[in-house]
């Protein structure tokens, strides 16, 4: 896995302002259904791999017991004070050992991070460990080869202390034959006493094929099927064979 990145370490504490709660409400209700209907049997406890900030969480937790993991520290202190209420441990998604298997395993975006298909496998395989036989595990990359597009983003908050932030979000492929592709963050933070930061880091995220993404999982163990979701996302679901 790359990094380690500014984004989830000393500028973890500024999350909240990059990608609140707020702005993830609508996915949630999207994924919602599918998260329902992936096991065998209404599902009551969730584990999520790479929750980082706990922005999707804080919609999922009144439906599921939740449990979240991230790699990075910092971000699961920012989503400790988000979701106070959830069980958080700190471990890599392709590694990490909960000691229990869940009624669903969900990975979002962070998956992006896995830049080899050794990684990607790794992270599949140790969802599918951690999921109870008949149980559900879903995975939303950002992008396949198939949808991948140079891309630009902006956004960012204010918070009431005086804080605020601004970034932009700029994707693009440096080269098409090879597995990755680079998002290049730029963020201009403003303090409570008003002195300005600017800073910009650039991400290697991992891009792969519809067909390997449906094929890794079905190595894992998952009868899997994917959908594009409003926002031009494919979103795999599968369940574990017994």
């Amino acid at each position: 896995m790359p990094g380690p990145f500014r984004m989830y370490a000393d500028l973890a504490e500024w999350w909240p302002l990059l990608s609140p709660a707020a702005e993830y409400e609508e996915e949630a209700a999207d994924l919602l259904p599918d998260l329902l209907a992936a096991p065998d049997a209404p599902p009551k406890t969730l584990l999520e791999l790479g929750a980082g900030g706990g922005s999707l969480a804080w919609h999922l937790k009144r439906h599921f017991t939740l449990t979240l993991s991230d790699l990075s520290p910092e971000m699961v202190a920012v989503s400790r004070t988000v979701n106070p209420e959830c069980e958080h441990l700190v471990g890599d998604m392709r590694t990490i050992d909960v000691g229990r298997t869940f009624d669903l395993v969900l990975i979002h975006d962070a998956i992006m991070y896995c830049t080899t298909p050794a990684d990607v496998q790794a992270a599949l395989a140790n969802a599918a460990r951690h999921c109870r036989p008949g149980g559900g595990v879903m995975v939303i990359p950002d992008s396949v080869a198939e949808t991948l597009e140079p891309d630009t983003h902006t956004g960012g908050h204010d918070a009431a202390d005086g804080r605020g932030l601004r970034y932009i979000e700029w994707s693009w492929d440096p080269d098409p034959a090879d597995d990755t592709f680079e998002t290049v963050y730029a963020f201009v933070l403003r303090h409570a006493d008003g002195t300005i930061d600017a800073t910009h880091e650039v991400h290697r995220n991992g891009i792969f094929p519809r067909a390997s993404w449906l094929r890794w999982l079905d190595e894992a163990g998952l009868d899997a099927t994917g959908r594009i979701d409003e926002w031009g996302r494919d979103v795999f679901v599968g369940r574990k064979r017994a």
